[in-house]
């Protein structure tokens, strides 16, 4: 032990030597706290800027018959354990870049642990943004970063701004971190007036990597420019830190948040009923908050994982449905089966049955025709040629044109059974999209399937990637899991041709069934409503082989 205390002592003094000479804060960073960060000095005050103590947030009171403003910063004050901002700089250079720029992001955490906080910041922007497109970081900003956003929102902050907004309280968010990062969520889900953040360089389409003449935002300098000279903002919240501290000082009265507020707990989590307005969709690869810790794991997992999804398809492609669950389980796939048995019922002698399914992925028929043993054909508005190539099931496609499409699928019925996903594209998240009344009208022999998904690592969807690769994200997760639920056969009186019920009201009830079995509530969101939100089109893509448009799923 004593003989690694002194070699992590050398290693520190050639760090402090080598920087000594380049960059004269980073090299003090070292010699004070040490590398490797083994020594416990407290943190240095200014004597110019001593720190006040001021009261919890949790103590202050609202003025009803005067208009106020608050300012505070979503770093450290509205996010849970958010000293660094690493892991959100890692979701845009994951989503919104590649994964090369994600690597080298992450082979620079040593050296940001070195560099000071501005120092580090630039470095960060420039890995990040350099050469990426301002159009890829509206869609990561809108569609990626919310949901992580909320995950690690600090409720009882998040609850003192929503009663400050019953006041009409004005409501400004200031930032070191870059106002593109932050601006969209906190104007689309917390209802801000304004965001002051770093200004990002850009030349044309592309952001350059460097912040813009202003340089990186100080929040107290960034409040006297706003606010001017002789008016000072109401109150002001923020962090214990030496920097919030200078920050909020600058307002008439001044809150913290405290670092029993700002850990997580039961009474900091803001769960999902209480989330600004509902997230019901969301893209991205990512199925976990990338700390500098958890994206090491990631890339170091990556290539057994393509080895391990690539072994996987081949089981699932050619082997038999209870070998290839059997192999599946020995590889980690894990597939939970409830509800009733069909393997054994024989298709009716006119029509087969329909299977009517809650759309997670795209391999929802591929488990459901493993679960049942029998084979199975699905139908889909818009497949990958590669996905069409290695389907172990026969897959069909539609049209969206509902003559045609009906015509289709009672074709199919004939021959045999057959699965639909009524929703037209995947949700990730506890909702069910409108279902489409299309089946309803086509047997009375239907089937509902409440299917559902679990990952750790990668998400098997996506809006604005390649929907070629999904199926093997989904497969690279260590242990993905499958919850198949297989409900009982819809009663005859609630059919269209036995019962006299109207499509839609046949539509709907099993809609209802089927998030009723999973947990999950009912929307009318549409497939055209997902891709505006998350890629700002309305899903279709270009078929080469049909020269015409086709929807995508």
């Amino acid at each position: 032990m004593d003989f690694l205390m002194v070699f992590l002592k050398l290693a520190e003094w050639a760090v402090y030597q080598l920087l000594a000479n380049s960059c004269y804060r980073a090299a003090m960073k070292v010699k004070n706290h040490g590398f490797f960060l083994l020594r416990n000095h407290p943190p240095q005050k200014s004597p110019h800027h001593p720190l006040p103590l001021f009261p919890s947030f949790t103590t202050c009171c609202f003025n009803k018959d005067q208009h106020q403003t608050i300012v505070c910063d979503i770093q450290n004050t509205l996010l849970l354990n958010s000293k660094s901002f690493f892991p959100y700089f890692m979701l845009v250079a994951f989503e919104g870049g590649s994964i090369l720029r994600a690597f080298i992001l992450l082979l620079s955490y040593p050296l940001l642990l070195v560099l000071d906080h501005e120092l580090g910041l630039r470095l960060m922007i420039f890995i990040t943004f350099c050469g990426l497109k301002l159009k890829d970081m509206e869609n990561a900003g809108r569609a990626v970063l919310p949901k992580f956003y909320l995950e690690n929102m600090n409720l009882q902050v998040h609850e003192f701004l929503v009663s400050a907004r019953r006041f009409e309280t004005s409501v400004m968010i200031f930032t070191r971190v870059p106002r593109v990062m932050v601006e969209g969520f906190c104007k689309e889900y917390l209802s801000v007036d304004d965001v002051i953040g770093t200004e990002l360089h850009s030349v044309g389409k592309y952001f350059s990597g460097f912040v813009s003449s202003s340089g990186v935002l100080v929040k107290h300098k960034a409040v006297k420019e706003w606010f001017g000279n002789e008016k000072k903002p109401d109150i002001g919240v923020g962090s214990c830190g030496f920097h919030d501290q200078l920050f909020i000082s600058q307002c008439k009265e001044a809150y913290v948040v405290t670092k029993e507020d700002g850990k997580k707990n039961p009474r900091t989590i803001m769960p999902r009923e209480k989330y600004p307005k509902p997230l019901v969709f969301h893209d991205g690869r990512l199925a976990f908050f990338p700390t500098p810790l958890a994206t090491l794991c990631m890339f170091l997992w990556f290539p057994l994982g393509i080895l391990l999804a690539v072994f996987r398809l081949c089981v699932g492609i050619y082997l038999p449905y209870h070998v290839a669950r059997i192999l599946g389980g020995l590889t980690g796939v894990n597939i939970m089966i409830e509800g009733c048995d069909y393997s054994w019922e024989k298709k009716n002698k006119r029509n087969g049955v329909l299977f009517v399914c809650t759309h997670r992925t795209l391999l929802d028929p591929v488990f459901l025709t493993m679960t049942i043993g029998k084979p199975l054909t699905a139908v889909t508005y818009s497949l990958s040629k590669m996905s069409e190539m290695i389907s172990p099931i026969k897959t069909v496609r539609l049209t969206r044109d509902r003559k045609q499409d009906g015509e289709t699928m009672h074709k199919l019925l004939s021959e045999g059974d057959l699965v639909v996903c009524p929703e037209g594209t995947t949700c990730r998240e506890p909702y069910l999209l409108r279902f489409s009344s299309l089946f309803a009208e086509l047997t009375d022999e239907i089937v509902p399937v409440a299917m559902n998904t679990h990952v750790t690592m990668f998400y098997g969807t996506t809006a604005s990637g390649l929907k070629c690769l999904d199926p093997i994200f989904f497969l690279m997760n260590p242990r993905p899991t499958y919850h198949v639920k297989v409900l009982g056969k819809l009663a005859k009186e609630l059919t269209c041709g036995g019962g006299g019920k109207s499509s839609h009201d046949v539509a709907n009830y099993i809609q209802k069934k089927l998030a009723g079995a999973l947990g999950f509530e009912c929307t009318n969101l549409t497939r055209r409503d997902k891709y505006l939100m998350l890629a700002g089109n309305q899903g279709i893509v270009e078929d080469h082989s049909k020269s015409k448009k086709c929807p995508s799923t």
